[in-house]
């Protein structure tokens, strides 16, 4: 096997890198995965995910986890409604496609992937700063003066990962679309209206060119997203203080002042507001040959989440990059990465513009039944 007695770090301790961590341990493979959260039980926000079973399934049942996967995930279904507050669709999975989209909380299945690596896999509080390279192995520096080696470095640290720049000089670009996330911990009581209107799936209202949508969590939390146009440039001009919660909801209130009651209560309730503005990575040109190096997941294709595809196609990053790696048919790991990066071109950018194509659509005058059909 190319990876005999050598040492794998990767760098990014999400579904994606704990994915592949553990289906590099299936084929005996020494794996380190470097974490930047303090430990197992940092707080991981964000909404729930949705794994397709064409795509990030796949990886999981090559990792001998989709019947756990299955146990822990929820069919669920699509509620949309208008600004007025009426609903305008609504839709259940039938049998047959129960577990064809099905969502799972982000701490549950990172919960999943821990319980199913060997013991010290991860080696949390560890936050990534560079690399210094020392004849074919890395020397790789955290903060802290904290250094390792490995002989193949794998990012998997998210869409502002600062490992890139090792293997590319491409960088992510805004998309000219904005979400302010939102979370509330006990919606039934601090929003009841909305919770009513939004049931206990996914629900999503579009208008004036504007995306509200909303999840709602295991534990009944509720995440939700507003997304808007706004130019780059509008985002050090307006100056919003995050940590002013009374004025996010404010400029919230007003950028939905012609929309229903029912959701200017649940903005109201809003217990932490985030600024996330979207980005998405170039795919236009081939990255650096630096051999024993390469990225998976958000770090390689960052895209934002309009298409519901960016952590199955993550996922699909760690399942064919692991099979170049552990199956037997590259002569050296430098072959075996290129496999994998010229597959994931061509099927990320593939993903990219079915996303671009929905970001355009959400941000439009279409009608919603249509958007969600095609999210379906």
């Amino acid at each position: 096997m190319l990876l005999k007695n050598k040492k794998v770090a990767i760098i990014g301790g999400g579904p994606v890198g704990l994915t592949l961590a553990r289906l590099l341990q299936q084929k005996g493979a020494s794996v380190k995965v470097y974490e930047r959260d303090e430990n197992a039980n940092a707080r991981v926000t964000g909404g729930t995910l949705d794994l397709h079973n064409d795509t990030g399934q796949k990886a999981l049942e090559k990792a001998g986890l989709i019947a756990a996967f299955y146990k822990i995930a929820r069919p669920t279904g699509e509620r949309a409604a208008n600004m007025d507050g009426g609903i305008v669709m609504e839709e259940f999975p039938d049998e047959e496609h129960l577990y064809y989209r099905p969502e799972i909380d982000r701490t549950e299945l990172r919960k999943l992937l821990l319980d199913n690596l060997e013991e010290g896999t991860v080696v949390w509080d560890r936050k990534f700063l560079s690399l210094t390279k020392n004849k074919e192995s890395w020397e790789v520096h955290f903060e802290g003066n904290i250094t390792e080696t490995a002989d193949l470095i794998i990012g998997a640290n998210g869409g502002m990962c600062n490992l890139r720049n090792y293997v590319t000089d491409m960088t992510p670009r805004y998309t000219g679309t904005i979400i302010i996330q939102g979370e509330v911990s006990n919606p039934g009581t601090a929003c009841p209206n909305f919770k009513e209107t939004s049931g206990q799936g996914n629900f999503m209202v579009m208008g004036e060119q504007k995306m509200l949508f909303s999840q709602t969590k295991s534990n009944g939390a509720m995440n939700y997203y507003v997304s808007f146009k706004r130019p780059e440039s509008w985002i050090k001009e307006h100056g919003l203080d995050f940590k002013d919660k009374a004025a996010i909801a404010s400029f919230l209130n007003d950028l939905l002042k012609n929309w229903h009651d029912s959701y200017k209560e649940l903005i109201q309730a809003t217990e932490t507001f985030t600024l996330l503005p979207m980005r998405k990575m170039p795919l236009d040109k081939p990255w650096y040959k630096k051999g024993n190096i390469t990225l998976i997941g958000d770090a390689a294709h960052v895209m934002p989440p309009f298409a519901g595809v960016g952590v199955n196609i993550g996922l699909l990053d760690a399942l064919y990059l692991a099979e170049s790696l552990t199956g037997g048919q590259f002569e050296s790991i430098e072959e075996a990465i290129e496999n994998y990066e010229t597959k994931m071109f061509e099927y990320a950018a593939k993903a990219q513009h079915e996303t671009t194509e929905a970001e355009a659509g959400i941000h439009s005058d279409e009608d919603i039944t249509e958007i969600i059909k095609d999210r379906r």
